[in-house]
């Protein structure tokens, strides 16, 4: 069966399977697999991506945002959030969501054996920014010069 918008296969969607981080960072994440939902049925204010992240890949390096929240929702297989308060499991039908203005850098890793599935939800603002606790790295938006650099300012 076909379906037709507003209905989506995400099967039908080529998954997107690279990564904007430099090295060393880029080799943390991947391979993983993002499927655009939200673009491909036309949704301009918010972001929703299905994401399936391999065994022993992390989601991201551990971060925060200075214009978005974020919402994340397991469909199958499970992760570790990371966050300020420590490290909780996410399984099937469990969620996480991070507030504007929470500067509680949050991170997925897959630590099981098999891939885990979920969905990223997040409001689009060109202005975003992300601060990285962790690692010496800085985020300064999709529209900036140079996306990303140390945390001095230098370019990778």
């Amino acid at each position: 069966m076909t379906l037709k918008k507003p209905a989506l296969d995400p099967q039908t969607l080529e998954p997107r399977t690279g990564s904007g981080y430099p090295e060393p960072y880029r080799s943390r994440v991947l391979p993983r697999e993002k499927r655009p939902l939200g673009n491909a049925l036309g949704l301009t204010k918010i972001g929703i991506n299905q994401t399936i992240l391999p065994p022993g890949k992390e989601s991201s390096m551990r971060h925060w945002h200075t214009h978005e929240e974020e919402f994340v929702y397991v469909l199958s297989g499970e992760v570790v959030l990371i966050t300020d308060a420590g490290e909780q499991t996410l399984t099937p039908g469990t969620c996480a969501g991070f507030p504007l203005g929470t500067r509680d850098g949050h991170q997925l890793v897959n630590r099981g054996t098999v891939p885990a599935v979920y969905l990223e939800v997040s409001n689009r603002d060109p202005a975003d920014g992300a601060f990285y606790p962790d690692v010496d790295l800085q985020f300064h938006g999709a529209d900036a010069e140079v996306k990303f650099t140390r945390k001095d300012g230098s370019r990778f």
